[in-house]
């Protein structure tokens, strides 16, 4: 997939989260192992026809056409230049090489890529990573928290007014509190048939992945930006991402990668390729406190989490990256 208007962007991640365990997890289910409401009878002629159902989860974000002219339209059009070009518009907040697009393609229109069109709606909610219920700002704080692997803007600064604001317009139109069609990724009963497995995945990097983002997934640049990611390293996405972990990783990886080509590889594949990248070290997550075990206890205690575990002699999260 190419980008509407820039670059394109990842070829496996969001890297990419948006935000990982022994090479060959088992225990648990997951890969670490690896009608109508009854009324009351109506007389014939007050009876209605069935109409057929309508799917309320379906939903077009508008075309970057329709943004309006004015002072609304440049904030959403700044709010989407921050989302491409995160960096160079928010310094201030990024620590690494990534953008807000890296994983959630096409400017956040793209569908199974965590579409912003498809978030926004959402909040607030509860979020069982911080346990306390979120504002859409508090999201996006967290995005830069972990994703960006810098830290969060204020929820009344500019830069969140900007993206705030581009989220809004692009969900225009969409029912406030419903999940809709191809938002998030999609997790739902995708479970690897084998449990994934390190070398497997290295091969199908090197197969498929190596040629956007580098046989040592470190990403490629053009003129001293990034034009497809860095997946693991000093550059990348850091331990409190969701990227890291297993189940978004390769239902990221499944619906959208290699780019353009989304849906091509098999599901043990994309698991397998999500274990590979998930086994590399990339800069700490930023709650630990000195304690990698109760670190991996408080906050990666899942099969899901490859961080505090040992996968080919190596601690992950022991000696993480930095620039």
């Amino acid at each position: 997939m190419t980008r509407r208007h820039r670059l394109p962007l990842p070829a496996m991640a969001a890297v990419l989260l948006a935000a990982c365990q022994p090479s060959s997890p088992a225990s648990d289910t997951g890969p670490a192992k690896s009608a109508s409401t009854p009324t009351a009878p109506a007389s014939p002629a007050s009876v209605a026809k069935p109409t057929a159902p309508t799917p309320a989860t379906a939903f077009t974000p508008p075309p970057e056409s329709a943004i309006p002219e004015g002072p609304f339209g440049d904030m959403v059009r700044e709010g989407r230049e921050l989302f491409v070009h995160t960096a160079e518009k928010a310094p201030a907040y990024v620590g690494n090489g990534l953008t807000c697009a890296n994983c959630h393609l096409d400017a956040g229109r793209q569908p199974n890529s965590a579409p912003l069109w498809g978030a926004y709606g959402m909040y607030p909610a509860y979020r069982s990573k911080n346990k306390h219920v979120n504002s859409f700002g508090e999201r996006l704080q967290g995005c830069f928290k972990y994703s960006m692997n810098g830290k969060a803007p204020p929820l009344d600064s500019h830069e969140m007014l900007a993206l705030e604001t581009y989220a809004y317009w692009m969900a225009s139109g969409a029912p406030i509190g419903v999940k809709l069609d191809g938002a998030g990724y999609p997790k739902q009963g995708f479970k690897p048939p084998q449990p994934p497995d390190y070398a497997r995945g290295k091969a199908v990097f090197q197969r498929d992945c190596a040629l956007c983002h580098g046989s040592d997934g470190q990403g490629q640049k053009v003129a001293g930006r990034y034009v497809f990611p860095p997946l693991w390293g000093p550059d990348s996405f850091n331990w409190g991402a969701g990227m890291h972990q297993l189940d978004n990783a390769a239902a990221f990886i499944k619906a959208n990668m290699p780019l353009s080509r989304g849906n091509t590889l098999s599901d043990q594949d994309a698991w397998d390729v999500a274990m590979y990248m998930d086994a590399h070290e990339r800069p700490q997550d930023p709650r630990f406190k000195g304690d990698l075990a109760k670190t991996r206890k408080d906050f990666h205690d899942t099969p899901m989490s490859l961080y505090g575990t040992t996968v080919n002699g190596h601690l992950l999260g022991s000696q993480p990256a930095k620039r």
